[in-house]
């Protein structure tokens, strides 16, 4: 039995289909986050249908706050034939303290902000000695 083998993409249709550019493509192979599945006689990189899955990935991942290095430790885990699920759930649960760590800090400055804003109209006793009141203070 004759079994078709899968047509390979240059990098060109994959950032044509994928929306993303060939420099960010390369950049990604080169890391080590996509796999080629060779060159072709011109020397440009050929990928399998695969690679778009793991470019949905790498994009959904990196909006999520992951970055390359993150995202490649993932990728092996899946490489080696596992699911990294159990990786990302914790890595996501840390970027979500550390947002929450972020918002009460925000939170802390908004609240120093108003105070400063609310008595900003008081003119110093000696403007000359003062670059500006708001920020100083008294």
């Amino acid at each position: 039995m004759f079994v078709a083998q899968e047509e390979l993409k240059k990098i060109g249709s994959v950032a044509n289909e994928s929306g993303i550019p060939i420099k960010t493509i390369r950049y990604y192979d080169e890391l080590g986050l996509l796999k080629t599945m060779g060159r072709t006689e011109g020397g440009y990189r050929l990928f399998d249908s695969d690679v778009f899955v793991r470019l949905k990935f790498i994009k959904r991942a990196q909006s999520l706050g992951l970055n390359l290095s993150e995202i490649k430790d993932f990728l092996d885990v899946y490489d080696q034939g596992d699911l990294p699920c159990d990786q990302i759930q914790a890595r996501l649960e840390d970027k979500l303290a550390a947002i929450e760590k972020q918002i009460q800090q925000l939170q802390i400055l908004k609240q120093e902000l108003q105070g400063l804003l609310s008595g900003w109209k008081i003119i110093p006793e000696h403007p000359e000695m003062t670059i500006c009141p708001i920020i100083e203070g008294n």
